[in-house]
């Protein structure tokens, strides 16, 4: 159950936090945060925090998910000093971060499309428009019906997704758009749908694999991050646990790359205690290139 409690805070932006009306917009320019990813020093292949005393501090921070346009980042937080949650916006502009924090106890992170027309909520979405986001939309039937927590698209449209389950047997689903619609869901093979706890997928824009967490036998003790690369055929590889740079005996979830493919994010429970085991969960970054590490040479 305690996995299940985190499972849900990795979730897809909640309704509620998409309509929070009380927020605060906060210059944060003194901080010297200028240029991409918020003025970061970008990491090597070994994973680094991800904007220390910033974005990452003492206390819970989820999600690390950049715009298309790589002008917004968006990420939830715990704060450690009241416990509240919040869901966090970093905005460029004119080339300073402007800091906006929308106050509600249910508040997550989005998934953009690729060509950033989309905000991805789970089964809703929103709609880019010239003046900024639609109202909110339902994805309608079969998706629905299924408690899906996050789901990413690919360049061809095609939705892949986990659902949210009592048992805390988690299954990833696709769903591929043929002539303007999708098809019905259907759950990955057993290369991906192995072990339990199968949760967060991200597919990569032209498809060529997939990355999500969960538990198996190759795992280092908990929730581990995997990949699965397209093969010749077009069937999915075996999974394949992400290594000992990425993955320890703590929790590791909620894998992402950034829109300009140059960054992998991820997070990381970094501190537990008797009361939480949650208490102290960190946005972790890496230089993409260590994906390639992991692909079969054929």
């Amino acid at each position: 159950m305690k996995t299940m409690k985190l499972l849900i805070l990795t979730c897809a932006i909640s309704l509620n936090a998409v309509l929070a009306q009380e927020k605060i917009e906060n210059d944060v320019s003194h901080l010297a945060l200028e240029g991409p990813y918020l003025g970061q020093k970008p990491p090597g292949l070994t994973p680094e925090p991800f904007a220390p005393g910033i974005v990452t501090t003492k206390g819970l921070e989820d999600g690390g998910v950049f715009s298309p346009d790589m002008d917004e980042f968006y990420f939830i937080r715990k704060r450690s000093d009241n416990k509240k949650m919040e869901s966090v916006i970093y905005k460029q502009k004119n080339n300073r971060w402007f800091e906006t924090v929308r106050k509600d106890p249910l508040s997550f992170y989005p998934f953009f499309s690729p060509d950033g027309k989309t905000m991805h909520l789970g089964k809703r979405y929103k709609e880019r428009t010239g003046t900024g986001w639609s109202e909110i939309k339902s994805l309608g039937s079969p998706f629905e019906e299924i408690n899906i927590m996050s789901l990413s698209v690919s360049s061809k449209g095609t939705y892949v997704f986990d659902e949210r389950r009592p048992d805390d047997d988690g299954i990833l689903r696709y769903s591929r758009l043929v002539d303007g619609k999708h098809e019905s869901p259907r759950p990955f093979s057993k290369e991906i749908n192995s072990g339990t706890r199968n949760s967060h997928p991200f597919i990569a824009p032209d498809e060529s694999y997939i990355m999500w967490d969960g538990i198996k036998d190759s795992g280092f003790g908990s929730v581990d991050l995997y990949i699965s690369f397209r093969q010749q055929d077009g069937s999915w590889g075996t999974a394949i646990n992400m290594g000992d740079k990425i993955n320890t005996d703590a929790y590791e979830a909620g894998a992402k790359v950034t829109p300009d493919g140059k960054y992998l994010f991820f997070v990381r429970v970094v501190t537990t205690t008797v009361d939480d085991p949650y208490s102290d969960i960190d946005i972790f970054w890496v230089d993409a290139k260590i994906i390639e590490t992991f692909r079969p040479k054929y």
